[in-house]
């Protein structure tokens, strides 16, 4: 009987938050970080596409356990929309479908955006991940097959015209999980019947990640330059943020050295005294410090659902 492989890499855990070059795919980016930092496990909180700079956060080893709070966080865009030009995929990449002599002027742009905040119903472009019949949208699209998108609920919390400047306008949004950008610009130029395109994407903010937390991928680069391995993977490791950090949102609950080893063993543990939670559908124990366990809280107990080492 053959021996289970060991796993390739260093078993190091956190998040790294990479501001992300244009140019530059999000898998692409994910395979470099874990290239460069040696680590057994990578994975990212939310797609950017290539176009597109900014906040990428990224899951190294125990972290990527934490991944789907990440992607459920508010985020914050910077983006531009030029007027005058649709495009298939909604952004410069695609090609033209749709042009006007029409420019909108400031009046008529902020007079739109109240009806682009709040729950809106959004169709996703057609150079998207969603999945049709089983296949990727953007798959199809390539095909040169035309699919119909069902449209969703997305939350806008807050849109903001920052600029107006000859044929193009400068916005920021927070929003939340799945919304597109790009169809925003899209919708807006049909609205304003002058069509319109993203010409600028940048992410700023991916809850509870600041924007300060960002990481320049050059100054990782950098870093390669550093002939010993182990100095060279320590100035690495010096950019990661504890695991915990993402699940801050979350109840927090400090347990035992004992407590601890119950969890990690997959057991409940009991919450005494007045001050114990009486339920709560997820939160997160710690023990010195360090992230134990993801859980449930009811009747008393922690119960752990997902268990860190």
């Amino acid at each position: 009987m053959s021996k289970p492989r060991k796993p390739k890499g260093r078993p190091i855990s956190g998040w790294l938050i990479l501001d992300k070059p244009v140019d530059f795919g999000s898998t692409e980016a994910v395979s470099k970080i874990k290239w460069l930092f040696n680590a057994q496990k990578a994975g990212h909180a939310g797609t950017l596409d290539p176009l597109a700079s900014g906040m990428l956060p990224i899951a190294l080893g125990d972290a990527t356990k934490t991944v789907p709070y990440v992607m459920d966080g508010r985020k914050v865009y910077e983006f531009t929309v030029t007027w005058g030009e649709e495009r298939t995929t909604d952004d410069l990449e695609g090609e033209v479908t749709v042009t006007s002599e029409l420019r909108p002027d400031e009046e008529a742009i902020r007079a739109l955006l109240p009806k682009y905040t709040g729950t809106i119903s959004q169709v996703p472009p057609q150079f998207s991940a969603i999945k049709i019949a089983g296949e990727r949208a953007y798959d199809l699209a390539r095909d040169g097959e035309a699919v119909e998108i069902p449209s969703r609920e997305v939350e806008i919390y807050r849109l903001t015209l920052l600029a107006v400047t000859g044929d193009s306008a400068h916005f920021e949004v927070e929003c939340g999980k799945g919304t597109y950008v790009r169809a925003l610009a899209r919708d807006f130029g049909r609205d304003l019947g002058c069509g319109g395109h993203i010409s600028e994407l940048r992410r700023t903010f991916v809850a509870p990640f600041a924007e300060e937390r960002m990481v320049p991928l050059s100054e990782l680069t950098a870093l390669e330059e550093i002939e010993d391995r182990e100095e060279r993977l320590a100035a690495l490791d010096a950019f990661l943020i504890d695991t915990a950090e993402a699940l801050s949102n979350l109840p927090h609950l400090k347990v035992t050295d004992d407590q601890a080893y119950r969890l990690r063993m997959g057991n409940p543990i009991i919450l005494l005294g007045r001050d114990a939670p009486l339920a709560e559908a997820e939160a997160y124990a710690t023990a010195r410090g360090k992230l134990v366990a993801i859980g449930e809280i009811g009747q008393g107990e922690f119960r752990p659902k997902r268990v860190f080492g």
